[in-house]
């Protein structure tokens, strides 16, 4: 399992974004490999076990949103939330949680990062097959100098509030 002072995996992850219209973008959905887009950058990065679930929807998506102005002051370059769906789900919640240009939201759809991060959550007894563990870490030049783990069916730790709490430390 991933720990503080680990490089966060390479993986590709995929950002779809709606035009500026809010219509449907003709390009389709963009890589976004991790490697290359946290060098040289501070990421808080906050990961959920699904798009449009409770939880995710009501608390922890609002909660980057509302804390992203103060994160960015704290000295966070961006905001990223990952979840194991795929790109146009997680283009679609974007719209729906008007991320606007505060949050990335960012598809896991194989689940390759929770994997080779080691947080990964079985639902497969609830239709939701394997899933990200739900979490938040701060990411400095791609290596994790935070990292908050929820427990299951948990949100305690990984919220806005807590990690730019951290963050200011």
């Amino acid at each position: 399992m991933i720990k503080i002072g680990d490089a966060l995996p390479a993986a590709m992850l995929m950002e779809y974004l709606h035009a500026e219209d809010g219509t449907c973008s003709t390009s389709g959905p963009q890589a976004v490999d991790t490697q290359k887009a946290t060098a040289g950058k501070t990421i808080a990065l906050f990961a959920v076990p699904g798009a449009f679930t409770p939880t995710c929807s009501a608390q922890h998506v609002p909660g980057y949103v509302e804390n992203a102005d103060a994160l960015k002051a704290a000295g966070v370059d961006e905001i990223w939330c990952v979840s194991v769906n795929d790109a146009f789900v997680m283009g679609a919640w974007a719209k729906d949680q008007k991320t606007g240009n505060k949050v990335r939201m960012l598809a896991d759809g194989d689940a390759a990062l929770a994997k080779a991060t080691g947080l990964t959550l079985d639902l497969n007894g609830k239709g939701l097959g394997l899933r990200s563990n739900r979490y938040s870490m701060l990411l400095k030049d791609g290596k994790v100098t935070q990292l908050n783990i929820e427990g299951p069916g948990k949100f305690e730790v990984s919220d806005a509030a807590t990690l730019l709490a951290q963050v200011k430390a």
